[in-house]
This record gives C-alpha cells, structure tokens and sequence, in this order.
C-alpha cells in the first residue's frame, strides 16, 4: 500500500473515533495493522477479554513471527490458564493447554511439561515459580507490565505504536478544501452553494437550467494528464517551473547531497537525478491511482510458469525458428554442444568461477547446490538443503520447514575473486561457502536473511569492504558484512517483495538498484537516506538487471503476468528506455532469464531456444536450439570470458555450449587430463584459489605443461576490467605443488599479545581452579564450574560493538547474577570442594545445568539459579554427566566407583548400570547417528555402548607409549566429530582420531620428545576443523583435524601477564559452538580467557600441507545426522 493510502487510514480512523464508532475503529486498526493502540489493548487485557486480545493482536503479529511475538502470546495464554486453575475449572484449564499452549511444546518441550503438572496441584501455588502469585487483579497488571515491554520490542511494532499528530477533523478539512476548489471551477459559482452530495464532484446550476461543462472536458483549462504517467512540458498550464537540468549519473555519484529535496522537472526525469532527489515528485502526477491490493501481497517468488510441466510438453510443439537478421563469424555462437551434465534436479541458477573459466556452480528446485568441473564432466560436489544451525534461526522459519520442508534455490553465485560463493533460498535463509580449490569447500556464514523466500544474492565492495547484498518477500534490501555477517544496512521503501538487486560502481560510488514485484525499480546509496529511483520496468512484475561487463551499459529483462516479456537498454542519465528489443513471442511461457557477454551481444532462454541480440541492435541475431530438450524458458549463464555458455534442459541437466575458442578450452583440458593419465607420477589436482595469484600459477602451470609438450603456452588474458583470467583451467601435478607448498607453508607461532586477541574475563567473586567449562548452545554466554562449587556465568551484551550479542574477545562480558543475588553452589562433602570431582552438563535450550561437585546432583535454573531438584546422593558421586541428545530427560551419569548409570530425571529411576570400567569415568559422549554412548575411565580404557539395550559392544585400552611417565593431571577424555561416527580421544600422552564404529585409531598425535609437557584438555572447532590442546607448560597448540597435525602454536606470553606464577596453565578447553576460531581457557588460578585471531588475519594459520597417506576419511554430517552439541564436560 502506497504512503498516500496508508495517511487515509489514519484520516478514516481519526474520523471514526470522532464519530464514536468505537467498534469500527479497532476493527479498521487490526485489520489494516497500521496502528497499535495500546490503551485499548490495555483495557481488554485487565478486563480478560482474551479472545478479543488474541484477536486484535493478530491484525499486527503471529504467534511464530519471532520470539517478541511468542512470548506476547504465552503469557497472554499462561495468564487465562493459570486463572482457570485458580477457579478450580479442571475442564477448561485442560482445554485451554491443549488448544492454546500445546503450540508451544514443540519450541520447549520442558516448560510445557512443568505447565501441564500444575494441574495435579490442588493449588498452583505450590510450585516454587508460582508461589507469589496474587489475586487475578494484580497478576493481570504485572502481565501487562511485561507485554507492553515486548510489544514496544517487537520490531513487528515499530512505528505503530505511534498516532500520527493531526489536526482535529483533517478529513472533513479536506473534503471541504475539495469541495471549495470545485466550487471555484463552476462557471456560474453560486455566493452560498448548497452541498447535498458528496458521491459526484459538485456543480452550481447555470441560471437556465444548463449544466456546467465538467472540468475535464472544459477547453479553458486545458487537458487533465491521465494517472499513472510523467506529463510533457507545458502540460500544468501557465505557471511553469525551469526544468532541472539533468547531470550525468557520475554528477551526483561526485557530490551526493547532505540534504534532500524534492524538485519538479516538467520533462524526462533521469536515474542520474532520481538518485540524487529520494522520490519521484507528487507535482509530476496530479492524480493518485492506488495500486490494487493484489499487487501488496505477492508472498511467493514467482516460478517460471509451468516448471514442472515442462518436462512433459506436447511433442509437436518445435522451437521456432527466425530469420537471421545479420552476418557475423559462426564462430562468435555457441553452437557446439560441448558437454552435457546430469544434474539430477532441475537447475534455477548457474554461475562460472571467475578465475577457473571451467568451474560451474549450480542450484536447484529441491535446494541442492552443485560445483562440476566442465572441462573433466566431473561434479566435484554435491550438497543437499539443510539449515546448518536450526536453533539459532527464526521460530517463523522453523515453523515454516516442519510445516513444508521443500526448498529451492533461488541464486548461486560467486563472489569477485571465487573465494566465496553464496545461496539464496526459498526460504529465509542464505548460506555463504568458502572455497578452497578442487571439491573442497567449507561453512562460512549461515544468515536467516529475510521474512518469507531470499529472492536475490549478491556481492559487493562498498567502503573497499567485500559484503552480501540480499532482497527478499519481506519487500526489503539488507547488506550484510561478508567476514562475520553483521547486518549493516536495511533499505526499506518498495511495497511489494523485491525480486532482484544489482549492484555497482562509477567514478568509485557503490550503488545497489533493485527491483520488486510490483514493476518498481529502486536505487540505494550505501545510507540510510532512502531510495534515489522510483520507476517503472517494462512488464511491471518480474524484472532482472545487469550491467555490461565494462560497466557502460544497463540492461533490463523482465515478464509480466501476461506473459510478456522485455529486454531492454536504458539510458542512465535520463532514467528511460534506450532501446528496446524484439524477437519476443506474445505469450512467454516462464519469466525469461538474460545473461550479457563481451560488452556485444545479449542472451536469453524463451520459446525453447536461445535467442541472442547485437548489444546496438534491436533485431533478433540469432537462434541457438542446443540439439532441442530446452525447457520453455530455459535458464542460461556464460561464464566470463564468454568461452562457454550453461543451459538448463528438460531432463533436471545442463547443456554448456561452447563458441570456437571454449572448444578449443575443452579440447586442451582434455589433452591435458589424458596426457597425466598416463602417467602415474603426474595424478592431476586442483589448485588453491588465491585472488592475487589464481592467473600467475595458471601461466606458470600452464608454461611448465608447455615445456614438456614442446607447445607454446597459452598466456592469460587480461580483461579491460584489470582481473587477470587465464584462458586454461590449469591444474598442477601434485609433486609440484607438495613441493611448494613445503616452502612456502610455514607453522603459526603466537608469541607475544600484539599477534591475537585476548580477553580476560572479569571476576569480582574469588573463585579457585576452573575446573569445567562451557560455552552456552546459543554462544551468547560462557558458564564455568570452579573447584570450590561454584558457577560463573559471564553474558555477553548487544550493542552497537557487537550487534549479535555473542561471545567475541573484542567487547567484555559481564558477570551475570539474577536480581536475588543469589549463587549457584553445587552439594559437597565434608566442605572440602577441592578435592571432589566436578562437572556439569547443559540443557539443548541452554535453560538447565546438571552439576555436581563431589556431592548430590543439583539442578539448576540457569535464569533464576535457584536449585530445582537434588537426587543421587554419594557414595558413589557423579564424575561425569551427559544429556541423552534425544532425551532431555534421560541423562548418563558416570561414577567415582566405575559404573555409568542411565538415569530418567522424570520418573526418578536409574534404568540401566552399566560395567565394564575399572576406575572413575572420565569421559561420556553420545551420537545419534550410530545410536552409541562411548565411555572412557581413568583405567585408559575405551567403551563403546548400544543405546537400545545398553549392552556392550567393544572396548579398547589406549597404548601408552613407551618411555611416557603418566600422572593424574589429565584422565582420558572423549567427544564426537561433526559426522558422529569420529570420535576424539584425549589423554595426557596424546590425541587420537577413532573410528567409533570399529573402534579403531584413525589418527594419532604423541609428542615426539618424551619430556614434552603433559596434555591437559583438547577439544574440536565447532566445525570439528581444528582441535585446541592446552599442555601443562600453559602452551595452547591447535591442530589440523583432518591430519592431526600442528598448525598454530600460541605461546604463554601471548595470553597471559609476565609476573604470572609457572604454576598457572590452563586445565580446561571449550570452543565456540558457531564461530570456529574462537576458543576459551579455564586456568589453575581461576581466570579464564577467551582466545581469537586477529581480525586480519581471520583464522589460525593455514593447514600444513597434507603427507602421504594422511588424508582423513572423516567427513561432513551425512544428510538427516544433525550435528552433536557441545561436549558436555
């Protein structure tokens, strides 16, 4: 809904509320969700009109649109079920659980459980949490202290909290402001007219009898211009403003104003002056025509008609075929089908690498992404949709994935220098890959972008900071920083969902156009000063921009409803169409997609075929039928030289077209690729992908191939642009580059506080040891177990140095307390804390802590830290703890005297006891994929354990090696890879990698020298990439996972003060659970400190060089495993 219609809203409710239609305005304030009005809201709640609360509020927000929203609608519904138990109302307590708060289960299966034992209380009260609750009166006041404090939150609310300041009566102001102006128009205007009707315009009776001419038709005042278009010059009659004169679009990119103001132009209003004024002025379009409401409410990215029916098209519908219109070098086209690669799902987006011109990225209708080598036909990965980290997205996007779990792509594309590439989903989310070279490519950022599906993604360098341009449903544009994923801008102003963004750069201005839905296009300065262009693409529905690849010209296609569809050429600084392009058949059967090539000649897939157009001419050129099996819009990508070009076909594959020279790229790969087949010593590999070194090693590559073959090597090209981009896909043999690599890799030591960052954190209670650590699921905080029973809690804050709240070296926690002041101080024996074995495990929902310190096991609410339970008095006493990672409710517990006992906190009964250790448990680690619980004692043994029935399946002991004194510093400890089939083995004398499986070291790392200092506590990256070991000597050394080799090696001085005691070392090691360079240590003298890279340098060191036989076989999640938690320790 335009801004005019949204004020017309808010005249009408004015009115209304004027009027003492009471009813009728809070209907019209729900229904148009313009504005909240929390006096009434007020006055429902306190007279517990619940219906009509939950009514009113669902004009404005849902119960899953975000966990403001969420916890709007629990308490509401909390409140009326604790006041039907107050009236001892069993029946509807019960239907009020089932009907209104079951919804809730799914997100907190605990607290709906605790909810659903209050009704075997004769009064609720009872319950510790409930027992201050007073009469209905007062509980109802204290709710609605809390609600407003989340409505004024919910960023559903903002700017509807607000009634915009008027003037009384300002419609009935300007309806007689109107009626005056018609009254002026009559041409026999009567002293004291009398007004009978507002339903037609008012006209004074001519003194015969004869009626006025109307104003339109009255040839005194000219013609009225239509709605909807930009009037001509001279159009408004004799008072005529000097038009603007229009500047080049570098005019306004040098100067951009501090200020905006409108300006009325009587002729062609440019994209070059749009973007320097924030909207299209009202004088230009006399007359409002409102947009109908269809158009307010695309929810869904438009698919190309017929998607799933293109497979099954009648056969006797052909391709047609056109006349060739000029004469150019067959060569130029890609009419050789080169390859042709099974996908196995229908492609929706394509992108080529822009260094490696054979490397091709693809994303799908079933949301897989693909990466296939085109020069071998080989797919070098393949990765099915899933949300890396579920519980940190949106409740609304959960909501939506267990409700229909289909996904697509919607883009896949690469960044400027191929080391990263991102997706767009359906679905709220993108995610960001790093890539590595060959089939190796890695998590980097998963971002839950946008309300509704992701339409468009794509890269940018504003402020020389590379950063993530995305455009989604929710009708907004959002840049996000490319390194952490920091939101950094949010342009809102369309008002419909934004289908596209194009981002770009003159005389050194970043800019970012956009499209929507509704046929606007949209220009955006990196600011907060809002759109510079508000225009109309041809099509008015789905549009797509691009650029040339110098960056000279701008190109649009788009399809309407209709089917109609236009490619066209615009002209910048007068914001119009250049040129428009024919060859278009009247009814497109999809939204047709165009790629541009070589500043020259422009593509698109329509009517079966690719159509392809002379940049300077608007007839078509050319066909290109690719041996049929086209779908009706097929989609099409080049890659950047303009060698090749990808086709999506009817079969879920891609056919990639290749001009002269791309045969003659395809054909030397070939040769390549069976020249080093045939000799053994010369296995092929894929380079590393480095932007300022990609196009040198490809020419000395490609130059060392040349000398042995007697041939002249091809040199790269350099492109107008300054990118270097070889011609070749150039791949190294392998002894080469092992031998450069051992020159040039060389092992990361941290020696001094200037080569990482460091943060101590802050500790006003006096605590000893650190004897358990943990980062909490949602990495916002960091709980620790000291060796005198008691718990810290240190809580990171959001504000404008960290945006996302979480944990970082960069920005100090604070020291968490609840109101009460109270501490959460495990049970011990004997008061001698020190001496007891302590830990503790945490809840999935980060809302419990089972801890233990020597004594009985306490339960802790992590909000209040008030003791919810104790049970499982000693002897023997709880050495280790693990949540069961599909029962909360079932906990293994490892004992001082050897046994493990599986315990259901629930009904309070251990359920099994399991034998076969000698000494104390030390370590406990679940994995849902094998269906296992692997153990580890003090006697160095290993056991694996069925989670069915709880027998025994295998055991192990570890081997020490000879020559290594053993201690009590460290007892073995054990934790699972991200695939949950590896399982990491800690123990003073080393680190093992075990196939859990078989049981069975994969890899192992013993210190070579036997006076190396013991290890005290190692644990994998959150992306179990790397392993952090700390040692006795306060040295923190961090692995390769995958090889178990040394990879960075922090130094004492680095971390800690110089007058330190040699004593002090760390004890204990926990990782991040989402950023996998950040690590924290507990120490021996009670400090802990949270460890990560410097920002330029990202992460620790690079991985050394993989030796012979060293590859790990671990890998990723299988699809449907989820990740295992934290270890809990």
């Amino acid at each position: 809904m335009s801004s005019l219609s949204r004020e017309l809203v808010f005249l009408i409710l004015q009115f209304l509320d004027e009027e003492k239609f009471k009813e009728t305005v809070h209907k019209l304030e729900q229904e148009s969700g313009f504005y909240f009005n929390m006096k009434y809201f007020e006055d429902e709640v306190i007279n517990g009109n619940w219906d009509e609360v939950e009514r009113y509020l669902g004009g404005f927000t849902k119960v899953d649109d975000n966990r403001y929203s969420m916890k709007i609608f629990f308490e509401i519904r909390k409140q009326k079920y604790l006041e039907a138990l107050d009236k001892h109302d069993r029946s509807k307590a019960v239907e009020i659980l089932v009907k209104d708060l079951k919804v809730f289960a799914s997100f907190n299966e605990e607290l709906f459980k605790e909810i659903t034992q209050l009704l075997t209380l004769e009064n609720f009260r009872e319950n510790e949490q409930l027992s201050k609750y007073g009469d209905t009166k007062s509980a109802r006041a204290i709710m609605l202290v809390e609600l407003k404090k989340l409505i004024e939150a919910n960023p559903l609310f903002r700017d509807k909290l607000q009634f915009p300041n008027l003037k009384s009566s300002r419609l009935r102001t300007l309806i007689n402001q109107s009626l005056n102006w018609q009254h002026q128009l009559c041409k026999n205007p009567r002293p004291n007219p009398d007004i009978k009707t507002l339903f037609v315009d008012h006209s004074c009776g001519q003194p015969n009898g004869a009626r006025a001419p109307s104003p339109a038709n009255n040839p005194l005042l000219g013609s009225i211009p239509k709605p909807g278009g930009f009037p001509q010059l001279g159009a408004h009659g004799p008072f005529q403003p000097a038009p603007t004169p229009v500047a080049p679009l570098a005019g306004w990119m040098s100067n951009p104003p501090a200020v905006t103001h409108p300006a009325v132009s009587g002729g062609a209003i440019g994209f070059a002056a749009m973007l320097k004024h924030p909207r299209t002025p009202s004088a230009a379009n006399p007359s409002m025509d409102y947009p109908s409401g269809d158009s307010d409410h695309v929810s869904k990215r438009p698919r190309p008609v017929g998607l799933s029916e293109e497979v099954n098209l009648p056969v006797n519908m052909m391709p047609v075929t056109y006349p060739q219109s000029h004469s150019y070098p067959q060569d130029d086209f890609h009419k050789a089908v080169a390859r042709t690669l099974s996908q196995g799902s229908a492609p929706m987006s394509m992108d080529f690498h822009p260094v490696q011109q054979t490397l091709l990225l693809v994303g799908t209708n079933v949301g897989d992404i693909g990466l296939w080598d085109v020069g071998t036909k080989e797919r070098l990965v393949v990765r099915n949709f899933k949300v890396w980290e579920l519980g940190k997205c949106s409740m609304a996007l959960q909501a939506a994935l267990v409700k229909d779990p289909t996904v697509s792509v919607n883009r896949i594309i690469w960044s400027p220098d191929g080391t990263l590439f991102g997706v767009a989903y359906s679905r709220h989310i993108v995610q960001i890959y790093s890539y590595h070279g060959g089939d190796d490519i890695r998590q980097h950022l998963e971002i839950d972008a946008h309300v509704g599906g992701v339409n468009d993604i794509a890269f940018a360098h504003p402020n020389k900071q590379l950063c993530i341009i995305t455009c989604g449903d929710d009708k907004t544009i959002k840049v996000w920083e490319a390194t952490s994923g920091t939101k950094q801008f949010t342009f809102e102003g369309h008002e419909a969902p934004v289908y596209s963004v194009c981002p770009h750069y003159k005389e050194n201005i970043q800019f970012i156009f956009s499209t929507a839905l509704d046929g606007k296009i949209k220009a955006w300065l990196y600011d907060n000063l809002g759109s510079r262009v508000d225009y109309d693409a041809p099509g008015h529905w789905c549009t797509t921009m691009a650029y040339s690849a110098d960056g000279s010209r701008l190109f649009s296609c788009g399809t309407s409803k209709d089917g109609e569809s236009h490619l066209v050429e615009w002209n910048e600084s007068e914001g119009a169409v250049k040129r428009t392009y024919q060859g278009f058949r009247k009814r497109s059967m999809g939204v047709v997609q165009f790629d541009t090539t070589r500043n020259r000649f422009l593509a698109a897939g329509d009517e079966f075929v690719i159509k392809i157009w002379d940049m300077d001419n608007t007839s078509l050129l050319t066909t290109i039928e690719a041996d049929g099996g086209l779908p009706a819009s097929p989609r099409i990508r080049f890659n950047k030289e303009g060698t090749l070009l990808a086709v999506s076909t009817v079969d879920n594959g891609i056919k990639v077209l290749a001009n002269a020279d791309g045969v003659r790229l395809l054909r030397t790969l070939e040769n390549r690729s069976f020249d080093a087949s045939r000799s053994a010593s010369e296995t092929v590999t894929k380079p590393l992908i480095n932007p300022l070194t990609a196009a040198a090693a490809a020419a000395a590559a490609a130059a060392a191939a040349a000398t042995s073959s007697g041939t002249a090597a091809p040199s790269p090209i350099t492109a107008m642009n300054g990118d270097n981009r070889s011609m070749v896909d150039v791949k190294p043999r392998i002894a080469d580059e092992s031998m450069d690599k051992s020159k040039v890799w060389k092992l990361m030591e941290i020696t001094d506080t200037a080569q990482c960052r460091s943060l101590k954190l802050g500790d006003s209670i006096r605590t000893a040891k650190i004897s358990r650590l943990i980062y909490t699921n949602s990495g916002v905080a960091i709980l620790a177990l000291a060796s005198n029973a008691v718990h810290l809690l240190w809580k990171w804050p959001r504000n404008e140095r960290n945006s996302t709240g979480k944990a970082t070296a960069s920005v100090s926690p604070q020291l968490w307390q609840p109101p009460s002041g109270i501490l959460m101080t495990n049970d011990t024996i004997d008061n001698s804390p020190d001496e007891a074995v302590h830990c503790f495990a945490l809840s999935k929902n980060d809302s419990y802590v089972m801890s233990a310190s020597g004594g009985k096991i306490s339960l802790f609410n992590m909000m209040t830290f008030k003791t919810m339970t104790t049970f499982m008095p000693p002897p023997p006493a709880a050495t280790f703890l693990a949540f069961h990672p599909q029962d909360n409710n079932i906990i293994a517990i490892g004992m001082d005297d050897s046994t493990i006992q599986i315990y259901n906190v629930r009904i309070d009964e251990v359920k099994s006891k399991l034998r076969g250790h000698s000494k104390k448990i030390t370590g406990l680690a679940f994995s849902n994929v094998l269906n296992v619980l692997v153990s580890s004692g003090a006697d160095a043994q290993i056991c694996v354990w069925n989670t069915d029935g709880w027998e025994r399946q295998r055991s192990r002991f570890l081997q020490i090696p000879s020559g290594r004194p053993t201690s009590n510093i460290l007892d073995t400890r054990v934790q699972f890879h991200q695939d949950q089939q590896h399982c990491l083995v800690v123990h003073e004398t080393q680190i093992a990698i075990y196939d859990a499986s078989k049981l069975e070291p994969v890899k192992q790392w013993p210190p070579r020298e036997t006076s190396a200092p013991p290890i005290t506590h190692a644990t994998f990256s959150c992306d179990s990439q790397l392993i952090y070991a700390s040692f006795l000597d306060a040295t923190v050394c961090i692995f390769s996972a995958s090889s178990l080799r040394l990879q960075c090696r922090i130094l004492p001085a680095s971390y800690l003060p110089q007058n330190i005691s040699s004593n002090v070392h760390p004890v204990v090691v926990a990782a991040h659970p989402s950023e996998a360079n950040q690590f924290a240590l507990g120490l021996t003298d009670g400090s802990v400190y949270v460890m990560e890279p410097l920002e330029s340098e990202r992460k620790w060191g690079i991985p050394p060089p993989a030796e012979n036989g060293s590859t790990s076989n671990m890998s990723t999640p299988p699809n449907g495993a989820s990740s295992s938690d934290q270890p809990e320790r």
